[in-house]
This record gives C-alpha cells, structure tokens and sequence, in this order.
C-alpha cells in the first residue's frame, strides 16, 4: 500500500548521529557562516565531521572555542595570537602564561599610548589658548595651523597592533 504522505529529506536535517549544522552554530553563536568557515580554514576550530553529501557536521564543543574566540577579541587578542593560545591548548600546554606576557604587553603599549596623548593634548591645548588671543593670522591656507608648534603628534595606529 502506498502512503499518502510523500516524505522528502531535507539534505541538510538528519545527519544520524547528532550535531550542529553550521547555520545552527551560526544562530547559537552570533558569529556568521563565511567567518566559520575562515576559522575552520585558519585553525580556529578543529575540523568538523562531513556527512556523505559534504555537509560540515559540529559537536556541541564548537560553541565553547567560538565563545573563547569572540571573549579573546573583547580583550584585545588578534586572530593570530588565539590561533597560538589554541595551538598551545592542542598540544597539550597551559597557554596562561603567554596569555600573561601578550596582557602585559598590551597595557606597557597603553601606558605609552596615554603618555603620548597626554602630551600632545596639552600641546593641543596650548595652542588653541593662543589661537583664541591671536583669532586671525595670514597665511597659504591658515596661519594658525602653520606657525603652531605642535611636537608630538599623535601615531594612527591601534593599541596592541604591531
């Protein structure tokens, strides 16, 4: 007797075994299919299982390295150094201590950084205090911003970014 229900499998819904789609981790996660992918592909997460017709397959571990990931971001590690810290994890080492030197680093470069703003809003500071005497002064463009002695600009560059 034939049914009258024509099931079709969806190629994607039943995998056998259990596990995530990637559209699913992608939802649970917040972080978007084409980044998964580049993590897969970078050594961010370990590969996942295949099924037959190719399908990326996760266990539920996926989310804990992608939320190590995205919390690793907030506090300012590149995708680089949380490749390494993994790498360390992989081979069976405590990466705490590299965790330690790269924060370390991070606020010297801070510090550097604030002293370096510091100075030069002073001197910004200075500079607009005789602007406002001065109001007007002749030049090619504006005579103010030519003869002003500013010396410590400040470097376009991010903290932490070398």
């Amino acid at each position: 007797m034939r049914s009258a229900f024509n099931f079709t499998m969806d190629p994607e819904a039943g995998f056998g075994g259990g596990g995530l789609k990637i559209g699913e981790v992608s939802k649970r996660s917040g972080v978007g299919i084409e980044a998964l992918r580049f993590y897969e592909k970078s050594g961010l997460l370990d590969r996942p299982r295949r099924t037959e017709s190719g399908y990326r397959v996760y266990d539920d571990s996926v989310l804990d390295r992608l939320a190590f990931i995205k919390k690793a971001q907030v506090l300012g590690f590149t995708l680089d150094e949380i490749r390494e810290l993994i790498a360390h994890k992989r081979r069976g080492e405590n990466p705490c201590g590299e965790v330690r030197s790269i924060v370390k680093g991070r606020l010297k470069d801070l510090d550097e950084r604030i002293a370096q703003m510091t100075q030069y809003r002073d001197e910004l500071s200075a500079a607009l205090k005789e602007w406002e005497k001065t109001k007007e002064r002749a030049g090619h463009v504006c005579g103010l911003i030519e003869t002003s002695h500013i010396e410590h600009p400040v470097e376009p560059r991010r903290v932490g970014k070398k």
